[in-house]
């Protein structure tokens, strides 16, 4: 595990961003799976605006770790977050955006989508394998849709699962533990006071850190970094 800390989330972006165009630049296909939130909508911005001519989008093929089940133009939609900060800005062929369908059933999308991982990624022990999975964690120490109170789909043996928020009970669709795990590369984007104190206790094993999602993220044999402002770290220098 390797943890970065910058000044701003700006420069959170701006990191992460200089990381993703190296990783994608030294290969041929690039495979991701994007998160929503505020975070990474700063890096797409900066991706876009920086190095939109700098990233051989060609190569790179886009999926979600998580969607809400809502239509492709709901305000709601990580796709639609990403369409608007990233794809709309970028050249890059409409055969590589693998969007999750949260127009359709929740339960048949996730069976749908886990076969689209299936045939379209490569594999590492019988596991489709992500290049670079982006997250984010919540609040309340969720990442992709798992949260606290359904911790047990992490460890659920298909691709993707329908999971509910807490509050909203908004259904969503969302890989599972062994797809996250299973990745070359894990970068976990976390910004905001507001998240101290569960990347306190996540990263120094402490509390209650075992009952959040984010502390599962735990990669077989890839790379997980975190990237950090100095706002969420405040608390690991204590």
């Amino acid at each position: 595990m390797e943890i970065k800390i910058a000044d701003t989330k700006e420069k959170v972006a701006q990191e992460f961003s200089e990381y993703f165009k190296e990783l994608a630049n030294s290969q041929e296909t690039f495979n991701v799976a994007l998160s929503g939130g505020s975070t990474p909508k700063i890096v797409f911005d900066y991706l876009a605006g920086h190095f939109g001519n700098e990233i051989n989008w060609k190569n790179i093929h886009f999926y979600w770790g998580d969607e809400r089940c809502v239509s492709p133009t709901d305000s709601e939609s990580n796709y639609k977050m990403t369409v608007d900060h990233l794809l709309s800005k970028i050249q890059i062929p409409e055969g590589n955006i693998f969007r999750v369908l949260g127009e359709n059933d929740p339960q048949e999308e996730a069976v749908r989508y886990g076969k689209i991982l299936d045939n379209e990624l490569p594999k590492l022990n019988d596991i489709p394998q992500f290049d670079l999975v982006m997250l984010g964690m919540g609040d309340d120490g969720h990442t992709v849709s798992i949260f606290p109170d359904s911790i047990s789909l992490w460890v659920d043996t298909e691709n993707c699962v329908v999971s509910m928020h807490p509050d909203s009970g908004q259904k969503r669709v969302t890989i599972t533990g062994k797809i996250v795990n299973n990745a070359k590369a894990i970068a976990l984007l976390v910004t905001g006071a507001g998240k101290a104190e569960k990347v306190q206790e996540i990263i120094k094993k402490e509390k209650y850190f075992a009952s959040y999602p984010a502390s599962l993220v735990q990669p077989s044999h890839g790379q997980l970094i975190w990237f950090l402002d100095q706002d969420a770290a405040m608390r690991l220098t204590n």
